[in-house]
């Protein structure tokens, strides 16, 4: 399955890249704005986490570190590095507690890499579940923080984030078997979101089916066929979900 970078890299770009000066609350100078700039420009993962680990040694009490970590966490985990990417995201944490963007990382990373049989998979689940929530009760109370954005767009980046943390929990319910939850936690993903991700519905789909539903989960993935410019790689997902679906459908009758 993608991982969910993709889904969250625009709207998070857009958020956190703005120029730093017009920042509400936050006075840089010049040669901390260049800095915090050549972040977000950076052309690639690799050049970002330099980038961004020149920042934290040169300004490491900037007002800016949160993102700047989390920009790292992000490019981190764009190039599949799970371990440096959940490090980094812990330290934006540290710098920003109110960073929901790292609560998010963080429990989809958690939830996502726990096995079935895992010695410390309730553990891990257990902070999975309370970072999502805590991400919920952030994106709810987050201010607009970049003054170009309108309500609306703002808003809608909200509702984007809130279902990605809904994800995590419907990822942690599913590692658990507990597909009822997983499924409510799913469909509310996909509910809240201003723009639905097929990734999701297929994750939605795939819990259907483990819950004995096929009917449901057929109907999922014909949403998903009806959808304009599906990834490939999802669309070669739900194609495989429907497979199973469609057997399992078969085999009740």
């Amino acid at each position: 399955m993608l991982n969910r970078w993709i889904a969250r890299t625009a709207g998070f770009i857009v958020i956190a890249g703005f120029a730093a000066a017009q920042a509400p609350g936050i006075k840089v100078s010049k040669k901390e704005l260049d800095a915090y700039n050549s972040v977000v420009n950076a052309p690639s993962p690799d050049m970002q986490i330099q980038e961004a680990d020149k920042f934290v040694t040169s300004f490491a009490d900037s007002k800016l570190k949160g993102t700047v970590l989390f920009f790292a966490a992000n490019a981190a985990e764009r190039k599949g590095d799970v371990t440096k990417a959940l490090v980094y995201a812990q330290s934006s944490l540290d710098a920003d507690p109110k960073n929901f963007q790292a609560m998010i990382l963080i429990a989809g990373e958690l939830a996502r890499g726990t096995k079935k049989f895992d010695l410390d998979k309730e553990e891990k689940l257990t902070r999975a579940d309370k970072l999502a929530n805590d991400a919920i009760a952030a994106v709810k109370e987050a201010p607009k923080p970049n003054p170009q954005l309108t309500d609306d767009q703002w808003n809608a980046f909200k509702k984007d984030f809130e279902s990605q943390a809904w994800e995590d929990l419907g990822m942690a319910a599913a590692v658990r078997e507990k597909y009822d939850v997983a499924i409510t936690d799913f469909k509310t993903s996909v509910d809240v979101a201003a723009t639905p991700n097929p990734t999701t519905m297929v994750r939605l789909a795939g819990v259907y089916d483990q819950a004995g539903k096929p009917d449901e989960s057929l109907a999922i993935l014909a949403k998903i066929s009806a959808m304009p410019n599906v990834d490939p790689a999802v669309k070669q997902f739900a194609d495989r979900e429907k497979t199973i679906a469609e057997k399992l459908k078969a085999a009740k009758k």
